[in-house]
């Protein structure tokens, strides 16, 4: 390991820890040893992930291990190709006496997945998560009763126990999608004041009924809100097209609405980019060659 005492590795492996970043939405980086030659920590095909702040797994130790480590993060903080190739010679320059070589491939993983604010822990909050938490998004449920939420949550669904439950609209991300299900209306309409006033919800829906939503756009109008900020709460929030009153066939609305939402303002998928060809077999005969070398010694 680089330190004695493992400040910032993990106990989980490799492919643990990428399928737990994915679902937190954390960038992070693929290291693979690609190709070995002569003496080395580990053989071709070890990993390890390396994130911001941790480490998963391990490629060997040593002083080959911190460089890997700093490179990953260097990848993390451009915005150039998603992935690249790097060759490390094993003498004393790397402070190992190996004499052996390795070629890594790192692969950066950026976790750009919508992030979903839920308020309310009631009968249609619980089975929009039963929804959500099956989907590729970042979903923050938040309700200031600690007792409403179930004991298990699906992977990427935070609980988000807030007394004041504005708070946490103030902490959320940009373009967060905002669902107002509480069993208040002072409280709902409190929240679609704070989301308004940010101004960069990507969605704002309010549960209820035409009639709230006439008392709530008056409300707002009092306030001081324009009309274009007004039309940005979508109440009753929910496919028009789905009808129902059950908690389910409501969720199922609502969660219709917000993949339409994510779905149109996704970006057109750019062209394919990354190592190429000529690059990955250049590296790969850099190493054959050093086992050529390293064997005939």
């Amino acid at each position: 390991m680089l330190n004695k005492d493992h400040a910032g590795f993990h106990a989980q492996s490799w492919s643990e820890a990428i399928h737990q970043l994915t679902q937190r939405s954390t960038d992070h980086v693929l290291a693979t040893i690609l190709g070995t030659a002569g003496s080395t920590p580990r053989n071709s095909g070890s990993k390890m992930v390396v994130t911001a702040d941790d480490i998963y797994d391990t490629v060997g130790g040593g002083h080959l291990e911190f460089q890997i480590i700093q490179r990953a993060r260097e990848l993390l903080l451009e915005t150039g190709d998603d992935q690249q190739m790097a060759h490390f010679p094993l003498g004393a320059k790397l402070g190992q006496c190996c004499g052996g070589s390795v070629s890594v491939l790192f692969e950066r993983f950026v976790c750009q997945r919508p992030v979903v604010q839920i308020h309310g822990a009631g009968h249609v909050g619980l089975a929009l998560i039963h929804i959500l938490g099956q989907l590729p998004m970042t979903v923050q449920w938040v309700d200031s009763r600690a007792d409403l939420f179930p004991d298990t949550l699906p992977a990427n669904v935070e609980r988000v126990v807030e007394t004041y439950p504005e708070d946490a609209v103030k902490d959320a991300p940009a373009k967060t999608l905002f669902i107002i299900l509480t069993h208040n209306h002072q409280l709902d309409f409190s929240l679609t004041e704070t989301i308004l006033k940010r101004g960069d919800a990507s969605l704002l829906g309010v549960i209820g009924s035409d009639t709230k939503a006439d008392r709530f756009r008056m409300r707002l109008q009092h306030k001081g809100f324009t009309e274009e900020q007004i039309q940005q709460m979508q109440c009753p929030v929910g496919l028009a097209q789905v009808g129902g009153k059950l908690p389910m066939e409501v969720a199922v609305s609502i969660a219709g609405q917000i993949i339409a939402t994510c779905q149109s303002q996704s970006e057109t998928r750019p062209q394919r980019r990354g190592v190429q060809w000529k690059t990955l077999k250049h590296e790969l005969s850099v190493s054959e060659d050093a086992r050529h070398e390293h064997d005939a010694v």
